[in-house]
């Protein structure tokens, strides 16, 4: 992997990191906005001492885990 990829992975999991931990996605959308599954992004916010919080959180939330579930098939 090149240096700038590398650049770009880190830049894309900071960026998840910050919209779930401001609310504005779900942990499903995270995790696949940083190129992780669900349990990778899960294990990489309680390292950085972020609570995860477990399902939606309202409808759009859920509607979004939908779609990332049925992407997924």
């Amino acid at each position: 992997m090149s240096l700038d990829a590398a650049a770009g992975d880190d830049e894309a999991l900071a960026l998840a990191i910050g919209k779930y931990a401001l609310g504005d996605v779900s942990l499903g959308k995270a995790a696949e906005d940083a190129g992780m599954t669900r349990w990778e992004f899960e294990e990489v916010l309680e390292e950085a001492g972020i609570t995860v919080t477990s399902g939606p959180r309202n409808a759009e939330e859920l509607e979004d885990e939908v779609d990332t579930a049925l992407d997924l098939e």
